[in-house]
C-alpha cells in the first residue's frame, strides 16, 4: 500500500475532529454521488416513459413547495449546531414539535394557493397536484432531530445509507406507476413514498433522544430569535436559488421549462455537492474550529476551502466542456436544448461555486443578522437580473443571472466575512483566473450548440 494511502487511512482513524470531519466527508461526496446517479438513471428511464411537460409541471409543483418551506424555514438545522443548549432533550423536543407544525401549515398553505397558482401559470392541474404533494411537508415534519445532531457531531455514515434507500424506494415507486399511469402522477406519488420511506428508517434506526412533543417557553425563544433572521434569509435564498424556473414558468411552455429543468439538473451538480458538503462539514467545522481565533484555525480552514473548491470546479469544468455532447448520448432529440443550457447554466455558475464556502461563517459565528443582508441582496440583485434577463433573452439571460448576481455581491460578501477572518484572497483570486480560462475555452468548443439555443429561443 503507498505511504501516503495508509497516512489518509490512520487519519481517518479515531474520533478526534479531523478524524470525524474526513469521515463525514467522504460520506457526503459518496451519498452525494450515489444520489445523483441514482436520480440520473431514474431521469433517464422516465423521460422515456413521459413527455417533457411532465417535468415542466413538476418543476412548477416542487419549486412552489420549496418556496413555502424556505419561507417558513426558523432555522432548526442551524440552532442545533450554533446552540450550546442542542444537547438538551427540552431544546430538542421543542425544536421538532415546532417543525412538525411547521409541516402542518404549510401544508394548509399549499391547499389554500393551489387554486391562485393554478390560475397565475393557468395550468387546471396545479389544484389538484399542489394539495396532493404537499402532504410530503406533513410527513417531513417528523424529522427526527438526530438527524441534526449528527451533522453537529460530524457522524454521518448511517443517515447517509438511509437516504439513499429512501430515495431507491421512491424511485421504484415513480418508474412503476410511470408504467401504468404515464403522467406526472407517477413523479408525484413516488416523491410522497420517497420522503415517507425516509421518515421511518430514521425514526426506527438513527440513535439518540427520541423526541415527543413539547414546547419549552424558553426554548422556543431561543430558537425563534435566532431563527427570525433565517427565516428572512431563506425567503432570499429562494429567489436566489429557485427564482429562474419560477419567472421562466410564466413566460415559457411547460415543455421548455422541462427541458430547461433536464440542463439546469445537470449543470447544478457542484453545488448539489456543494450543499451537504458545505452544511453538514464546513459550517461545523467553523462553529468548532473559528478562523477569528488563531493563524493555526485559520489555515486549517483555508486549506479546507482550497481543496473543496478545486474538487467543486473541476465538475463544473467536465460539465461544461461535456454538457452537450452528454445530453446528445442520454437523450432523445426532444431534449437536445438541454445540451447548451447545461453548458451555459455550468459556466455561469463558477463564481458561486468559488464563494459557495464562505456564507456558513456567519452562521458559526451566530450572526444571522448579517447573513440576512447577504442574501437579501442577493435576492435583490438576481431577481431584478432575472426579469431584464429572461424578458430580453430568454432561457440565456435566466442561466446567467445567478453568475453575474455572485460577482456583483462579491464585494458586500468580502466586507461581512473580513469581520470573522475569513477572506481569502488569494483563494477567490487564484480560482477565478482559471475559471475565467475554463468558460472561455468551453463557449468555445461548444459555440455550436450555443448559437442553435440562441436562435431558437432568444425573443426577436
Amino acid at each position: 500500500m503507498p505511504p501516503f494511502l495508509r497516512r489518509l487511512i490512520r487519519s481517518l482513524r479515531g474520533e478526534s475532529l479531523t478524524a470525524r470531519a474526513g469521515r463525514s466527508a467522504l460520506w457526503a461526496v459518496g451519498g452525494m454521488a450515489t444520489s445523483q446517479f441514482l436520480r440520473l438513471g431514474s431521469n433517464l428511464v422516465l423521460t422515456r416513459l413521459l413527455f417533457p411537460e411532465a417535468f415542466g409541471l413538476m418543476a412548477l409543483v416542487q419549486i412552489f413547495l420549496t418556496g413555502l418551506q424556505l419561507f417558513s424555514d426558523i432555522g432548526v438545522h442551524a440552532s442545533i449546531i450554533q446552540n450550546d443548549r442542542s444537547r438538551e432533550p427540552a431544546f430538542l423536543d421543542t425544536a421538532w414539535s415546532l417543525a412538525l407544525l411547521r409541516g402542518v401549515a404549510l401544508w394548509l398553505a399549499a391547499c389554500a394557493l393551489a387554486w391562485p397558482m393554478a390560475a397565475l401559470y393557468d395550468e387546471p392541474q396545479l389544484a389538484v397536484l399542489l394539495p396532493v404533494l404537499g402532504l410530503s411537508t406533513v410527513i417531513n415534519g417528523f424529522l427526527p432531530m438526530r438527524v441534526f445532531t449528527a451533522n453537529r457531531d460530524l457522524v454521518l455514515g448511517l443517515q447517509t445509507r438511509l437516504d439513499i434507500i429512501a430515495q431507491l424506494a421512491g424511485i421504484v415507486a415513480m418508474i412503476s406507476l410511470a408504467l401504468l399511469l404515464e403522467s406526472v402522477w407517477a413523479l408525484v406519488f413516488g416523491s410522497l413514498v420517497s420522503s415517507a420511506v425516509g421518515q421511518i428508517l430514521k425514526w426506527r434506526r438513527l440513535p439518540g433522544h427520541r423526541e415527543r412533543f413539547r414546547i419549552e417557553r424558553s426554548a422556543a425563544g431561543e430558537l425563534i430569535h435566532f431563527g427570525k433572521w433565517i427565516f428572512l434569509s431563506t425567503i432570499c435564498g429562494f429567489l436566489v436559488n429557485h427564482a429562474d424556473r419560477a419567472i421562466l414558468g410564466k413566460f415559457i411552455s411547460l415543455e421548455m421549462l422541462g427541458i430547461y429543468s433536464i440542463g439546469f439538473m445537470f449543470a447544478g451538480l457542484p453545488m448539489m455537492l456543494a450543499g451537504p458538503l458545505v452544511g453538514k462539514i464546513v459550517f461545523p467545522l467553523y462553529k468548532q474550529r473559528p478562523p477569528s481565533e488563531s493563524a493555526e484555525n485559520r489555515a486549517k480552514i483555508f486549506r479546507m476551502r482550497w481543496l473543496l473548491t478545486a474538487g467543486l470546479l473541476s465538475l463544473s469544468a467536465i460539465l461544461a466542456f461535456s454538457g452537450d455532447w452528454l445530453v446528445h448520448l442520454l437523450y432523445d432529440d426532444r431534449y437536445r436544448l438541454a445540451g447548451p443550457i447545461l453548458v451555459v447554466i455550468a459556466v455561469a455558475q463558477m463564481p458561486t461555486v468559488i464563494l459557495s464556502s464562505y456564507d456558513q461563517l456567519l452562521l458559526a459565528a451566530g450572526d444571522s443578522r448579517r447573513f440576512l443582508t447577504r442574501v437579501a441582496t442577493s435576492a435583490v440583485v438576481q431577481v431584478a437580473l432575472l426579469i431584464v434577463g429572461v424578458m430580453s433573452f430568454g432561457i440565456l439571460g435566466a442561466a446567467v443571472a445567478g453568475g453575474a448576481t455572485a460577482l456583483i455581491v462579491y464585494p458586500l460578501l468580502v466586507r461581512l466575512i473580513r469581520r470573522y477572518d475569513g477572506w481569502d484572497p488569494r483563494h477567490d483570486a487564484t480560482y477565478a483566473a482559471l475559471a475565467l480560462g475554463i468558460a472561455a475555452l468551453a463557449l468555445w468548443v461548444n459555440h455550436g450548440a450555443i448559437a442553435i439555443l440562441i436562435a431558437e429561443t432568444v425573443p426577436q
